[in-house]
């Protein structure tokens, strides 16, 4: 079924001795505001999560449609080539060659025309209703394009799609610390290495951290998008399971203990929406119990909605044809 509503959420986490989101241009160090010290995670970083877990819940079991094509399968997954991804759309619709067909016919061009041709270009090559029809697939078959949207013009062109959902940077309620630690492998990698320590087989690391954070994050649902996408009222649910479990099953030794603390949802009568997001995201504050107190658990912070806590599946009116719910 699909979406007759406006949606927006918010999203609280935490993490603790571990580092939530990497920034490589700064030696994996937990990102951070530069001017204010609030530690960050990427929108990026949230979505990857959504994925994975979708992924894993969805491989044995789903929803297959008439072309036999699975419904729930992830676009932008590890190792993925995404040119290669576009020409199922078109391999599964005939509605042109494949592109390594269409590689051995370009090298049987004379010298002459390869110079008037630019790399790729007869591989994006298709009419309006030919992308149209491909985007549409590619939409019915990945929930991560028909949820994000994607970009799917390189190689056999699949067109562009908006997303209905989208996600902001998270940050950190208050400002972290992130801490760097030297780490010892009781191994080395090479025989030369180990001639070199003459036995001792040390390698030596390092480790970075945040010793406690509670993150905001803040999301929209577009009724209107999700009409073009063919995000329905199933995709919605499996989404908020998600955001609410997708921490459980993301665990690695550099993310420490990290978990959703509590998923908001406001949840508008019409699809345009009957109050202003950031005006009901002002409203729900999450913030310290103790103003200077050091925190190093979820105790010592509460949620809030106009001063009020709310209990997980409790629902209240945010404004006049909003309702606000607490899902976890």
């Amino acid at each position: 079924m699909s979406l007759t509503q406006r949606y927006d959420f918010v999203l609280v986490f935490d993490v603790q001795d571990g580092n939530p989101n990497g920034d490589p241009d700064a030696g994996n160090m937990p990102r951070l505001d530069a001017e204010t010290g609030h530690g960050l995670v990427t929108d990026v970083a949230l979505k990857r999560k959504v994925r994975n877990f979708v992924g894993l819940v969805k491989e044995q079991v789903e929803r297959i449609p008439a072309d036999g094509e699975k419904r729930f399968e992830i676009y932008v997954r590890e190792k993925a080539i995404l040119n290669h991804q576009n020409q199922r759309a078109y391999s599964a619709l005939n509605l042109a060659a494949a592109p390594e067909e269409q590689a051995e016919d370009a090298t049987e061009n004379t010298a002459n025309d390869a110079k008037k041709k630019k790399p790729g270009k007869d591989k994006r090559k298709g009419s309006a209703d030919e992308v149209a029809l491909a985007r549409q697939w590619m939409c019915q078959n990945f929930f991560d394009v028909r949820t994000f949207g994607a970009v799917m013009s390189t190689g056999v062109n699949c067109g562009q799609v908006r997303g209905p959902v989208q996600l902001t940077f998270a940050r950190s309620v208050e400002p972290v610390v992130a801490l760097e630690h030297s780490i010892t492998r009781m191994a080395v990698a090479t025989e030369a290495e180990a001639e070199k320590q003459q036995g001792d087989n040390r390698t030596m690391g390092r480790k970075h951290t945040v010793p406690y954070g509670v993150y905001v994050a803040h999301g929209f649902v577009s009724s209107f998008l999700a009409k073009q996408t063919g995000f329905d009222q199933d995709d919605l649910q499996l989404l908020w399971q998600a955001l609410a479990q997708m921490f459980e099953h993301d665990r690695s030794a550099a993310r420490g203990q990290m978990a959703t603390r509590g998923l908001y949802v406001f949840a508008h009568e019409s699809e345009l929406g009957n109050a202003p997001a950031h005006a009901l995201f002002e409203r729900l504050k999450a913030a310290p119990r103790e103003a200077g107190q050091v925190a190093r658990s979820f105790d010592a912070y509460s949620v809030t909605f106009d001063g009020q806590g709310l209990a997980v599946g409790a629902e209240v009116e945010a404004a006049p044809g909003v309702k606000l719910r607490r899902m976890c």
